[in-house]
């Protein structure tokens, strides 16, 4: 979906991604925008940052030719360490990983993630991929980023079943249940940026994108958003950004057209 024509929404959340990660940071890159959005970082502000994909492929390099999935073979290309799932998962165990991206069918006021199945409003459920590796990002990573569209049906007040734990049911929860580190920091979406109460780790809005109202943001929320006092609007990829974008991206698989 175009804003202006000079870019699109995706591009918009793949650039407010690549901003979520600081240089010399290991990155379980995941798929679709923040395997894009790491490549923007990398390629501007975060030449040393190493990423690990799912496959057990780690690369401190940019590919120079497009990659659509993880699995491509320009993503195997002069990679670092090409192993396997076992091995990237003992280094996400171990503590390396700063940061992950994950994201789900279902989120609640507290970053819980739902992969696993959902119930409509006659009570008949619907099986949903599960967690695959996602719990595991969840729960060991340092921090983990969030991305998913902004729908009413998605962002719920409480999650029909937990996949992949958030700050379960706020304040002291994480630590509380034994997870050693982590929990989410960030969730960039369709319609905006949303950050955590450092206190109550309820989900608060923090800036809008371009053209959207927090009103917009509430009315897909489906509990009482709070909106943070220094609420800001999402700045639009620049066009260094855009460029880069369009060469990871260049038929607008991931990010439009």
């Amino acid at each position: 979906m175009a804003i202006d024509g000079s870019y699109t929404r995706a591009q918009l959340m793949v650039a407010a991604a690549a901003r979520e990660i600081a240089d010399h940071e290991v990155i379980f890159v995941g798929m679709r925008l923040p395997l894009l959005g790491f490549l923007l970082a990398k390629s501007l502000h975060a030449p040393n940052a190493i990423g690990i994909y799912e496959l057990g492929i780690v690369r401190e390099t940019v590919s120079p030719e497009p990659i659509l999935t993880m699995g491509d073979l320009p993503n195997l290309y002069r990679s670092a360490w090409l192993a396997d799932t076992f091995d990237a998962m003992c280094l996400l165990q171990q503590g390396f990983v700063s940061a992950s991206f994950i994201g789900g069918a279902q989120v609640d006021r507290y970053g819980n993630l739902n992969t696993t199945r959902t119930f409509d409003t006659a009570g008949r459920m619907a099986a949903l991929p599960g967690s695959g590796g996602a719990c595991d990002l969840a729960c060991l990573a340092r921090r983990h980023i969030i991305v998913m569209s902004h729908e009413r049906r998605r962002f719920v007040e409480r999650v029909d079943y937990i996949t992949s734990p958030g700050w379960g049911e706020g304040g002291s929860w994480r630590n509380d249940v034994g997870l050693p580190r982590g929990g989410p920091s960030t969730v960039i979406t369709t319609l905006g940026v949303l950050r955590f109460d450092a206190e109550t780790r309820e989900m608060v809005l923090a800036s809008v994108h371009p053209g959207v109202r927090v009103e917009d943001v509430a009315a897909q929320t489906g509990w009482n958003l709070k909106v943070s006092s220094d609420l800001t609007e999402t700045p639009a990829p620049t066009a260094e950004e855009i460029d880069l974008l369009r060469r990871f991206d260049p038929k607008g698989y991931w990010t439009g057209k």
